[in-house]
C-alpha cells in the first residue's frame, strides 16, 4: 500500500532511498500490551540488523491503529502524529519510549485528567527523545473557545492527519492489534509472543 510522503517517518528503510521488494505493515496500537510486546523485541532485536543483512530488500511501516474502546488511543496516537509532522526521524524513538511507558496511559491512569493534561504528558515523552515539547503540545491542544466560525468540535493541529491515517487502515479491514500484513496480505505466522530469535528465522525464510 502506497505511504503518502508527509507520513514517510512511519518506515524503517534498510536504505535512505528505499526500493521496497518486501514491506512488512505493522498495525500497532500504543495502549496495546501485546503491539508493545511486538514492537520493543523488533526494537532491540530486528531493526538495528535491517541496514547491514537486509540492504534494498526490505521495509517495515509502523500503521497507527487507534483502537477507540480505550478512549487514550487516540490521544497516544494523535502524540505520534504530532512527532511524525515535527520531526520524522523521531517517530520511531518516540514509540519504543511510548510502548514502554505505555501503562501510564492507560484507562485507569487518565481517568482523573482532563484531555489536555493528557496531551502535556505525551508532550513532555516527546520531548525526552529530542522534540520540541512545546510545539508537540501546540500541536495537540484543544482550545476552550468557539472557533473563528462557531464550531465547537474542530479538534487539534493534527486531527487531518489522523483522519487520513484511519481512512488508510480502514481499507485494510484490519481490526485485531498487532497484525502483520507481509506484501499486502495478512500474515498470521507472526505471533506478538515472537522472539528476537523468531524473527529472525522468519525473516531468513521469507526475504530473499
Amino acid at each position: 500500500m502506497a505511504l503518502d510522503p508527509k507520513f514517510a517517518g512511519q518506515v524503517y528503510s534498510a536504505e535512505v532511498s528505499p526500493k521496497a521488494i518486501h514491506t512488512l505493515e505493522l498495525f500497532l496500537d500504543y495502549v496495546c500490551p501485546y503491539s508493545a510486546k511486538m514492537f520493543l523485541t523488533l526494537a532491540s532485536s530486528i531493526l538495528p540488523l535491517l541496514p547491514e543483512k537486509y540492504p534494498g530488500k526490505l521495509q517495515l511501516i509502523f500503521r497507527q491503529q487507534i483502537q477507540p474502546w480505550h478512549p487514550s488511543s487516540t490521544l497516544t496516537h494523535e502524540a505520534g502524529v504530532a512527532v511524525l509532522r515535527l520531526a520524522p526521524a523521531k517517530f520511531y524513538p518516540f514509540s519504543r519510549t511510548l510502548f514502554e511507558r505505555q501503562k501510564e496511559f492507560f484507562d485507569v491512569n487518565v481517568v482523573k485528567e482532563t484531555r489536555n493534561e493528557t496531551y502535556r504528558r505525551l508532550a513532555r515523552l516527546a520531548g525526552e527523545v529530542g522534540v520540541d515539547e512545546k510545539e508537540v503540545y501546540g500541536l495537540l491542544e484543544i482550545g476552550e473557545k468557539a472557533g473563528e466560525d462557531g464550531g465547537l468540535n474542530g479538534g487539534n493541529g493534527v486531527t487531518d492527519d489522523v483522519k487520513v491515517l484511519v481512512k488508510v487502515n480502514r481499507l485494510t479491514g484490519v481490526h485485531v492489534t498487532p497484525t502483520v500484513l507481509f506484501n499486502g496480505v495478512v500474515e498470521n505466522s507472526i505471533s506478538s509472543s515472537f522472539t528476537g530469535e523468531q524473527w529472525k528465522e522468519w525473516l531468513e525464510k521469507n526475504i530473499k
